[in-house]
């Protein structure tokens, strides 16, 4: 991913080697950018940073998660889903959130609706983007970037092609690139 320009890498805390995998790849991969994703417990914050963690993601962001994480010495994407939880995290302090799961929600329908209201937010959409869809949020003014899964393809991992992996991610970041 590093290779084909993908710098910023979320590892979700949905399998027991995830702190692991993040320790790992903070320690031996140089110029990667490794966060936690998936965080839906104030303990996990901690664990997350130890491992070597840059950044935090949550799917959601009841409050007691949403504070204890501002408190964190790494920065907090929060997630949401409606106008509702957006102005609510907003409320906390947080101007980057997480769209989750965008295409099931609305996706970029809803980014673009959400502009004029709250001018100040700045959104990372995820669920359900790949290639194909992620030019139509990366237009948006108030996208800056996306999350997406699309360049780890099971097939090419099975098989240890992480040439195809670097390939795929070099589309990807390329897409970041043109949309600047």
């Amino acid at each position: 991913l590093v290779v084909g320009g993908l710098r910023a890498i979320e590892v979700t805390l949905r399998t027991a080697p995830a702190l692991a995998a993040i320790e790992a790849i903070a320690k031996h991969v140089p110029g990667a950018i490794v966060g936690a994703g998936t965080i839906v417990a104030v303990e996990q914050i901690d664990q997350a940073v130890k491992a070597g963690a840059k950044f935090l993601v949550s799917p959601g962001a009841p409050a007691a998660l949403a504070k204890a994480a501002a408190q964190s010495p790494v920065p907090f994407l929060p997630g949401c889903a409606t106008a509702s939880e957006a102005m609510a995290l907003r409320e906390l302090g947080f101007k980057a959130l997480k769209l989750f799961p965008a295409e099931a929600v609305g996706g970029a329908k809803l980014i673009a609706s959400l502009a004029a209201p709250l001018p100040d937010l700045r959104f990372c959409p995820t669920g359900g983007i790949d290639l194909q869809k992620a030019p139509e949020y990366l237009k948006l003014p108030n996208v800056p970037c996306v999350g997406g899964s699309w360049m780890l393809q099971k097939a090419a991992l099975a098989a240890g092609d992480y040439l195809a992996v670097e390939a795929l991610a070099r589309d990807a970041a390329e897409l970041a690139r043109a949309a600047a």
